[in-house]
């Protein structure tokens, strides 16, 4: 079993594929060795943003969904909140991408925002330009994202009109990075007096001007143009629940279609695995992509 669980790692590892041909833009390439990986996957101290696909399985429906996963900004837990959940997606017919997004717990890597956005633009518009390729429809490409990866999620859904000097202008960079719809699972929304301290410090730095703060307090920054959105929170979450209650609120405010599933009991982090009631929220899930079509 040991040697069947290192062959699965050290081919998915092989599978990984650049974001970008050239070097990424937003902060400097870490020296060779700067990754690392830690238990259940944890990736920290990202050294090249990549991106893993889990093809669709039997008949595709055309979906699309690019997954960021969680670990506050300075991890990425790449299996319960990664492959786990592309599998799942790709056994249900829809093409996922799991993202590696630059993430660290040190400051001199430079990766504060924008440079992780900056990847998740960059992962929706790559899945659009293979679209054809993948066999995706290029409007059914949507975002789905995990505790910190939420909120990065939350940002694409937001904020995707917003122009960066540090993108590369190439083809791929000239096309939409707009979801067509975005699911926010135990999200960190706001950057304010409920945000999730550790996100806001890796994402924000450490000084942060109040203007920052509100520009990535994602509730405050929904539009109309925003995609259809399902939210997950339980009230006993260390991420405080009112995090996705606010951002509901957003989009009820803005006539965007919402669905909003808060259970009393399920902490966070346990991916498609809740207890008790919980259980069921994969199946709501299946349901609400299934209306997507």
């Amino acid at each position: 079993m040991l040697i069947g669980l290192v062959l699965v790692g050290m081919t998915m590892a092989a599978e990984w594929t650049p974001l970008w041909e050239t070097e990424a833009p937003g902060a400097p390439k870490p020296a060779e060795g700067t990754e690392k990986v830690g238990d259940r996957a944890a990736y920290t101290d990202i050294g090249q943003p990549q991106y893993f696909l889990h093809s669709a399985e039997g008949k595709a429906t055309g979906q699309g969904v690019v997954i960021f996963p969680g670990g506050g900004y300075t991890v990425a837990m790449m299996d319960h909140e990664g492959h786990e959940f592309g599998q799942w997606l790709a056994g249900r017919g829809i093409t996922a991408m799991v993202v590696k997004y630059r993430v660290s717990g040190r400051d001199e890597l430079g990766y504060h925002f924008p440079v992780p956005y900056l990847d998740a633009r960059r992962a929706i518009r790559t899945m659009r330009a293979h679209a054809e390729e993948w066999g995706i429809d290029p409007g059914k490409i949507g975002v789905m994202g995990f505790s910190a990866g939420g909120h990065l999620a939350s940002l694409c859904a937001t904020k995707f009109d917003e122009a960066f000097d540090q993108e590369t202008k190439d083809k791929i960079d000239q096309l939409s990075c707009r979801p067509d719809f975005a699911v926010l699972v135990y999200p960190v929304i706001s950057m304010g007096d409920i945000t999730h301290q550790g996100s806001r410090r890796r994402l924000a730095g450490p000084d942060p001007s109040k203007e920052l703060l509100e520009a990535l307090s994602t509730e405050r920054q929904v539009s109309e143009k925003a995609p259809p959105c399902f939210l997950l929170t339980t009230s006993d979450d260390m991420v405080d629940c009112r995090n996705s209650l606010r951002f509901a609120e957003a989009c009820k405010a803005h006539g965007v279609p919402v669905a909003l599933h808060m259970f009393e009991q399920g902490g966070h982090g346990y991916g498609l695995h809740g207890n008790g009631n919980l259980a069921v929220w994969p199946e709501l899930l299946e349901a609400w992509l299934k209306a997507r079509r």
